[in-house]
């Protein structure tokens, strides 16, 4: 295969950037920003999301089989950099940024202008990143978007040109 049309290629797929939160039931909670995320059925809607094996949150993620997916708005970049490496706790907030628990324990990001609540229905331990299948429970709509709900969210490219993932 050719290594640099691969890594091209496959950078093409547009990426939303997210925070994903978790608590592992035993009060430890993780934050990290994830972009391998889409939707993968309206009944019951589930979504599948790739989270790095040896991760904090993906430890947290498969202890609990809970978490919340934050979105980020497009003015939230610094929010994305914030958690890509592992978030703190400390003063009850995570990483310097407020929160408060979802109904299913995992934190949910005040600042965030959406979030949803999902339950891990199925995980595939394949590569770096394994894939989380999980439906969601509830959704919580804290700024509602002026435009299209697609338009408002953060992506890769909006982080600047240096900033790739994939590939």
């Amino acid at each position: 295969m050719n290594a640099d049309a691969k890594k091209i290629v496959l950078r093409m797929i547009p990426y939303g950037i997210y925070v994903l939160t978790a608590d592992d039931g035993a009060g430890n909670i993780s934050a990290a920003t994830v972009n391998w995320v889409t939707q993968s059925a309206f009944g019951p809607p589930l979504l599948v999301v790739a989270i790095k094996a040896d991760s904090g949150a993906y430890k947290s993620v498969t202890a609990s089989r809970k978490f919340v997916l934050n979105m980020l708005g497009k003015d939230q970049k610094a929010l994305a950099f914030t958690f890509f490496k592992p978030g703190s706790v400390a003063e009850g907030k995570i990483s310097g940024q407020p929160y408060h628990l979802a109904a299913n324990g995992a934190p949910i990001l005040t600042d965030a202008p959406g979030a949803l609540e999902c339950a891990v229905t199925d995980i595939v331990e394949r590569g770096d990143h394994h894939i989380v299948v999980a439906e969601v429970t509830e959704a919580h709509l804290m700024k509602p978007p002026a435009g299209r709900a697609d338009a408002a969210i953060l992506e890769m490219k909006d982080l600047g040109d240096n900033v790739f993932y994939g590939g």
